[in-house]
């Protein structure tokens, strides 16, 4: 983990917006300019992290890969589908509405509120699998977005709990991204005040980390589109 992830400020600043923060936002898509009924979709399934909490919801990074994706000429929205506080418990109680939108990439990035609480790894294997088998049931392909706990409950959680996504990684034949956080956390020119949430520079620093990852899936899943319509 970066050196700075630890400093006693951040520390403070995580602890008090895991057990402390109530507030939950919701958001349901992205904006977009009108698109092309011929447009797929890609989910970002997470927590504060992709809701984009205290940024506009156009700085938020599924707001950005899309950008990127239009970019590149391809046919993708990102819907957000990001829950401020949620933790994998919670995310199992929504995947269905998350697969509802039909995605052909779910990008899943939950995690961090578990290992702040010290939720059990067991518990936290549990629910990404489910999240991971009901999403590949659904022909979905997951992207799976790394996290890491800071060293508040022990030095084996926070091994184990890294070692996590690199196991389900490999057994469910996901790609995965090392660290979402990565140049983020312990960045103070990356953070919001709180040092919790990640400003638009930090945003975008989340996007181009995930990018790397998302763009082979959604060029592979375009020229799977482009073939059956030949």
């Amino acid at each position: 983990m970066p050196q700075g992830r630890a400093a006693p400020t951040l520390v403070m600043a995580v602890v008090t917006m895991a057990l402390g923060c109530g507030y939950r936002d919701t958001v349901s898509a992205t904006p977009t300019p009108q698109v092309p009924s011929a447009t797929r979709t890609i989910v970002a399934f997470g927590d504060s992290l992709t809701s984009g909490r205290g940024l506009p919801l156009e700085q938020a990074f599924p707001a950005v890969l899309e950008r990127r994706l239009r970019a590149q000429g391809l046919p993708f929205r990102v819907v957000n589908h990001g829950v401020s506080g949620d933790t994998t418990s919670d995310g199992v109680r929504r995947v269905k509405a998350a697969l509802a939108e039909q995605p052909e990439i779910l990008i899943l990035a939950l995690g961090a509120n578990d290992g702040l609480r010290g939720v059990p790894i067991a518990t936290v294997r549990s629910n990404l699998e489910a999240i991971i088998e009901a999403a590949q049931t659904a022909n979905v392909k997951v992207l799976l977005c790394g996290m890491d706990a800071l060293p508040l409950h022990g030095l084996e959680y926070t091994i184990e709990f890294h070692r996590l996504y690199d196991e389900l990684s490999a057994k469910y034949d996901t790609p995965l991204v090392p660290f979402m956080l990565a140049g983020v956390i312990g960045n103070q020119d990356m953070l919001q005040p709180d040092l919790v949430h990640p400003n638009a520079a930090g945003a975008a620093k989340i996007a181009g980390n995930i990018w790397p990852y998302l763009q082979p899936l959604a060029a592979g899943a375009a020229g799977q589109i482009v073939s059956a319509s030949r």
